[in-house]
């Protein structure tokens, strides 16, 4: 190949997320309250219970999810409705709605992948689940 660089392909449905540099500490003091960096929101806690979320529009049909949520985490997620009217939508769904519910409890959050084939689901599902979090935390 001659030194050529070949990437794989992109996923424009990936968020890709850049942080700055973080210098090291090289006092021996410990760092300023003021420099220490606040919990990001997926690390805070849930409050326990059943969270039902939004009715988010994906385009055949609706997606509603409930979240369980048992010592501050995400342990089970139960779609309350999604596209069934048509025989392609129940296909589809059926591969992609145990993908999604397992990589949002894998995750701890809404954000999960896009399941190819199945994307205005896994996009209703993200916001379904979203709000339905957003209800649970503290």
């Amino acid at each position: 190949m001659g030194g050529d660089i070949i990437l794989p392909p992109v996923d424009k449905n990936r968020q890709l997320i850049l942080t700055p540099d973080i210098p090291s500490n090289t006092s021996s003091e410990p760092p300023s309250p003021e420099s220490q960096t606040p919990k990001s929101n997926s690390l805070q806690t849930l409050k326990d219970g059943e969270f039902v979320g939004n009715i988010a529009d994906a385009y055949y049909g609706n997606v509603q999810v409930k979240a369980f949520i048992q010592g501050g985490k995400i342990i089970d997620v139960q779609f309350l409705d999604y596209p069934s009217d048509r025989k392609k939508s129940i296909e589809i769904n059926r591969r992609a709605t145990p993908l999604l519910k397992t990589e949002a409890i894998q995750a701890q959050n809404a954000q999960v992948d896009i399941v190819s084939g199945a994307t205005l689901t896994s996009q209703a599902f993200q916001e379904s689940l979203a709000d339905a979090l957003s209800q649970a935390k503290n």
